[in-house]
């Protein structure tokens, strides 16, 4: 039987596996604690996992203000690629670094997979 944290690690490598494109992947908590990471470069998971946790809450914030339902998921752009937030039930983010121009149906696609089963072993 496997930890939560392998079934984590083993989540986030799958989903690097299945969009390669991907810069990074990250699992925070909802605190801003850093769970689990997969950043081939020196990305600070600390800082990460905590900008991750404020802008869901903020995300979170702007629907309720807004009546319109529960969020499952934002995105920051920039000039040199997106970051995609995906709520993962109560207890976590999952945050996804990608680079302008991929097929961002195929990240959506499998990142939205990807939250649903981190909400699930969380």
């Amino acid at each position: 039987m496997t930890s939560k944290q392998e079934q984590l690690e083993r989540t986030l490598r799958d989903l690097r596996s299945t969009v390669p494109d991907v810069r990074g992947a990250m699992i925070a908590s909802v605190d801003g604690l850093p769970i689990a990471q997969t950043f081939a470069d020196n990305t600070d998971a600390g800082r990460m996992a905590a900008m991750a946790a404020t802008a869901l809450g903020l995300g979170k914030r702007i629907n309720a203000t807004l009546d319109t339902g529960d969020l499952s998921e934002m995105s920051v752009s920039g000039s040199a690629g997106q970051v995609y937030i995906y709520a993962t039930g109560r207890k976590g983010v999952l945050a996804v670094v990608a680079p302008g121009g991929m097929n961002l149906g195929l990240l959506h696609m499998e990142a939205r997979d990807t939250a649903g089963r981190v909400a699930n072993i969380l």
